[in-house]
């Protein structure tokens, strides 16, 4: 079986990982507890391709402790109860480590099995997950569990792991690629902070390049569009909200589209729309009452219009909001009246 690109290139040491430098940089707290020997319950927190997977490998391949490795959409109350039963005899003489990857699959039962063996410290406990644990994990395990957080890889940093891919790939099929600055730019920012999905865009560059010219027309050809990281149901549908309603009262026009095209491309028009009439009441409010009257106007001609028309008047509507002058004196005022009835004030 021919092994991916990405997993030929994954790092043996943690100073060969690309990017989390917020944590694996000389002196951060995470590598210093790392490099102590003594290793703590941890839950490691971030999008896919961020390198959850590779550290807690590192971590566990030279803890010295008897490693399992379980992934929690596979895994069952079988599967865990074989770790335990490992428990106290010679072949765990120094401990045992269980990577358990997407932790946030596991019900509560098995997660709760796991409680009684990370109290005692039988097992040294290396979760994994894509969602927020503080939703997902059970709070026992949280509580014994310090919490890491891998952020999306900056592009500086994915140019080298993707220069890095080129060359192997040279080395495998003996072409010499010759690498345009602007494809290797446009795979790192287009790929989302994503570092398996930017190898994997080097390596689909590579098998059909005939002439060993990696150019931008074919790095935009084969790049995975990754970079909208949406979910409707999840964080980033929220953060993106959060984030556009934050640079609209910043002022920050610029900023505010950026977000708002991230909605219209993942095609939720009716959240961003939503959201838009709160921000024109909430936010901009007796500064600029006709705001409001505007935003609903544009979201009625969005609606009608449907995509990919309904960007004009939802750009509209968002610049007109970010520029407006604003304020949340009807927001105060609503609450503190609210606030008074419900403390029992009447006149």
């Amino acid at each position: 079986m021919n092994e991916p690109l990405a997993q030929r290139l994954r790092p043996k040491t943690l100073a060969d990982v690309c990017g989390q430098q917020h944590l694996l940089a000389p002196g951060r707290v995470f590598r210093r507890t790392i490099e102590s020997g003594r290793i703590p319950n941890m839950i490691f927190y971030g999008p896919s391709g961020t390198g959850k997977t590779t550290v807690a490998r590192i971590i566990a391949e030279n803890s010295g402790m008897t490693l399992h490795k379980l992934n929690g959409t596979s895994c069952g109350t079988g599967d865990i109860k074989a770790v335990l039963k490992d428990i106290g005899t010679l072949a765990a003489a120094g401990g045992i480590l269980l990577y358990l990857d997407e932790i946030q699959y596991l019900n509560k039962k098995q997660q709760q099995s796991l409680l009684e063996y990370i109290e005692d410290g039988s097992i040294t406990l290396i979760a994994s997950t894509t969602e927020n644990p503080y939703f997902y994990v059970y709070n026992a395990i949280l509580s014994r569990s310090t919490v890491f957080e891998f952020k999306p890889v900056q592009p500086a940093e994915l140019e080298k792991a993707i220069r890095r891919g080129f060359s192997l790939m040279t080395e495998e099929t003996g072409v010499e690629y010759h690498l345009d600055d602007e494809a290797v730019r446009y795979i790192s920012r287009g790929c989302g902070g994503d570092v398996r999905k930017s190898l994997n865009t080097v390596e689909l560059c590579a098998l059909t390049c005939t002439d060993g010219e990696i150019t931008l027309e074919l790095a935009q050809e084969l790049t995975q569009r990754s970079n909208m990281r949406y979910d409707r149901d999840g964080d980033q549908h929220y953060d993106l909200l959060s984030a556009l309603q934050k640079s609209i009262r910043g002022s920050d026009e610029n900023a505010a589209l950026h977000y708002a095209a991230r909605l219209i491309e993942a095609g939720d028009i009716i959240s961003l729309s939503r959201r838009l009439l709160v921000i024109a009441s909430e936010g901009i409010g007796l500064a600029y009452p006709q705001a409001a009257m505007i935003t609903k106007a544009c979201v009625d001609n969005a609606m009608q219009l449907g995509l990919p028309e309904a960007r004009i008047p939802l750009a509209q509507a968002v610049i007109m909001l970010a520029t407006s002058p604003k304020s949340n004196s009807a927001e105060k005022a609503i609450d503190a009246a609210l606030a008074d009835v419900k403390n029992g004030q009447s006149y």
